[in-house]
């Protein structure tokens, strides 16, 4: 197995302890993170090292990236895996999962790549690399059906661990924080990378807002030091000492079931608040460069997946150059004193959860098992 960062090693923690009740005897080896390690896995790569976003940032690391997949390549194919299962990372996976296949491994990619958003050549691509397609979007299994990949709808795990309850009061109890007021979740990413982009303007469209909107508290979950570290060092760039905001190591779920509204870097992050029925407002920026040559491959006018979901723009996207701290902090504003966005919006989030809350565990470990029934 193989995944190259957190929403992934999710993903596989998810699945390996799903395949060991089934078959209790696996063995897991590749590259993960600690939740991977702590269900078993043997982890021959630090996950770090594949968490790189944007062409420009991949070209600068590419020779590390290539080196370590050339390494697992010879080593997998000494050890002669029964299934190969690549989570997500597809610049990474789907060029080992091809010579892998060419070798006569088995491969299971577990996330479909986004080429319903951009992208599409690579249909053939994934056809000549993948045994089957795990998919967890239901307008993602048409596709590979209409190429003739093999393919199973699985849900989304995240939807699994949903709960029908409110969880707000919980979550700030938790946390400690005031039933009075307002609560804003800060994401500004996963990646090393991604904070360092956001960071600044979070800090600043806070700033903002904390002008604007009395007893307002933010919370900042971060998944590292080094992200924790990039943060800090915004905040003090910015002088905002005294915002009113506590910045948590983890604990992300906790942070989006105690908000009244979340501003989230596009991502895995996005699912989970809509997951939780709150209000958003998706933002994004990369280099300059990515977003050229992203934006031209680009044909559909959404990026958050609640948006891409549902198929219209449920919740707002401020992205690149419109992403400045005064559009991102008036956005958030008028999503969170909007009376209809408060009494609509939470509707409309709980149809996606219904949608993909389909026991993933299960359909995942069922669309594998004819690789491990002999194990």
């Amino acid at each position: 197995m193989v995944a190259g960062e957190a929403s992934g090693d999710f993903l596989g923690a998810h699945l390996i302890a799903a395949l060991r009740k089934r078959v209790p005897n696996l063995h897991f080896v590749g590259i993960g993170g600690p939740r991977m390690e702590a269900e078993g896995l043997d982890a021959w790569f630090p996950m770090e090292k594949l968490a790189v976003r944007g062409y420009v940032e991949v070209l600068r690391h590419f020779p590390e990236i290539l080196a370590i997949r050339l390494k697992l390549a010879r080593r997998l194919g000494e050890v002669r895996p029964r299934l190969f299962i690549g989570i997500d990372a597809p610049d990474f996976n789907l060029s080992l999962e091809r010579k892998l296949k060419r070798d006569g491994i088995p491969t299971v990619h577990y996330v479909s790549p986004s080429l319903w958003a951009w992208r599409g050549g690579r249909m053939s691509a994934i056809a000549a690399s993948v045994s089957k397609m795990l998919v967890l979007f239901p307008f993602e299994e048409a596709l590979y059906r209409a190429a003739g990949v093999p393919v199973a709808y699985v849900g989304h795990p995240l939807a699994d661990a949903t709960s029908e309850e409110d969880g707000t009061e919980a979550a700030r109890e938790q946390l400690r924080l005031s039933s009075a007021g307002k609560v804003i979740a800060l994401l500004p990413g996963s990646r090393q990378s991604e904070v360092q982009y956001m960071a600044s303007t979070f800090v600043h469209a806070a700033k903002l807002i904390a002008v604007r909107q009395p007893a307002v508290h933010f919370l900042v979950p971060l998944v590292s030091r080094e992200t924790r570290a990039i943060f800090e060092q915004a905040m003090y760039a910015a002088n905002a000492g005294e915002l009113p905001l506590s910045i948590l190591f983890g604990h992300a779920r906790e942070a989006i079931a105690a908000c009244d509204i979340a501003l989230v870097a596009s991502g895995t992050a996005t699912l989970e608040t809509a997951l939780a029925r709150k209000p958003m407002v998706i933002t994004y920026k990369v280099p300059e460069l990515t977003y050229r040559l992203m934006s031209r491959m680009a044909y559909l006018p959404w990026v958050g997946l609640p948006n891409i979901i549902a198929g219209e723009f449920l919740v707002p996207e401020i992205l690149q150059h419109d992403a400045t701290p005064e559009n991102l902090a008036q956005a958030v504003l008028n999503s969170l004193n909007d009376p209809t966005v408060n009494r609509r919006l939470p509707e409309r989030l709980e149809q996606i959860r219904q949608l993909l809350r389909q026991d993933t565990a299960t359909r995942a470990t069922d669309a594998l098992m004819p690789w491990l029934r002999a194990a």
